[in-house]
């Protein structure tokens, strides 16, 4: 008789059930081990979006481009604002979104740092940021959506008004009537942080403010010259500026805060499919500033779905 019946048997006659043979634990482990990583693998890769028009146009960019690469995935667009995405995230919820350097600046709670103001220590910021939570920045579109203001064509151009201190001079001037909302015009880090940089005081009876934060409507106003307006707030990448005659007022000081768009991904998810990092990183480095107010144009000013022109600009690049 073998050592290993000779134990058994007395371990039977001890009344103890012999125990399990060694190596069928092991390999029924390391088949049970291949069995929980390849469904790992194979689980859909859960993508979601902000509700506003761009967000969720770059959030089917995302479900397109894994599409394309055969990854599993799973829309849930349109979920809601920032806290609701964000925390889904966090949680495990959903596993990548599309969302905005500037944002990290109040997630951390840092928003007076001037990293924040420059392209690309913002991004470099929040890259550190969020590496640390099991979350990664993939490369942002060089277009950056933050509060600018935009100033009828005409005034423009016969001032020469290009920049925000070229703004600041006509202000000084009394040609200035400003549509805004009202956070616009008191939150410290819009208005008054662009009069703070440039040494201007934008007075107040020369501001028509509004009670929402609709940018078409400030827009229009600055475009057409509704009320006596000529100047508009606006954020950068507003599909209208390129269907009306405004110019945007740079801002060469970083008065404000850059919010680039970005893919934010669990960093899970990238190890499992390696491929997504560069197949996001070529599209969006191609968004630029002229071609995402293209794309927004189509869906705010042309009627498309933002699924349509996301589906068509993938459609054009090459492959």
């Amino acid at each position: 008789m073998s050592s290993a019946r000779t134990w058994d048997a007395m371990q039977r006659r001890r009344g103890v059930r012999p125990g399990p043979n060694r190596r069928r634990v092991l390999a029924a482990g390391l088949a049970g081990l291949a069995v929980a990583t390849a469904a790992r693998a194979d689980r859909p890769v859960v993508v979601a979006s902000k509700s506003h028009g761009e967000g969720i146009l770059l959030g089917h960019l995302i479900v397109m481009i894994l599409e394309r690469l055969r990854v599993p995935v799973t829309a849930r667009l349109q979920l809601g604002p920032t806290r609701i995405v964000r925390t889904a995230l966090t949680a495990g919820e959903i596993d990548a979104y599309p969302e905005y350097t500037g944002n990290v600046a109040f997630f951390s709670g840092t928003d007076a740092n001037p990293v924040w103001r420059r392209a690309d220590s913002a991004y470099a910021a929040a890259k550190a940021f969020d590496a640390a939570r099991g979350l990664t920045w993939l490369r942002p579109a060089p277009a950056n959506n933050t509060w600018q203001i935009a100033v009828q064509g005409g005034l423009a151009r016969a001032e020469r008004l290009a920049t925000m201190a070229d703004f600041a001079g006509a202000v000084r001037r009394g040609l200035v009537e400003l549509a805004a909302s009202a956070e616009f015009v008191e939150s410290p880090a819009a208005l008054p942080s662009f009069e703070r940089a440039y040494d201007f005081v934008m007075p107040r009876e020369r501001i028509v403010m509004l009670p929402g934060g609709d940018t078409a409507v400030t827009l229009r106003a600055a475009a057409q010259g509704i009320s006596g307006v000529n100047a508009g707030m606006v954020y950068g990448t507003d599909g209208a500026i390129a269907a009306l005659d405004v110019v945007v007022m740079s801002d060469p000081a970083g008065a404000q805060i850059v919010y680039e768009p970005a893919p934010l991904i669990r960093t899970g998810v990238l190890d499992r499919h390696p491929e997504i990092g560069p197949a996001l990183d070529r599209v969006f480095s191609g968004l630029d500033l002229a071609t995402l107010r293209r794309l927004n144009a189509q869906v705010a000013v042309d009627g498309d779905t933002p699924e349509a022109v996301a589906r068509r600009y993938l459609g054009s690049l090459p492959s």
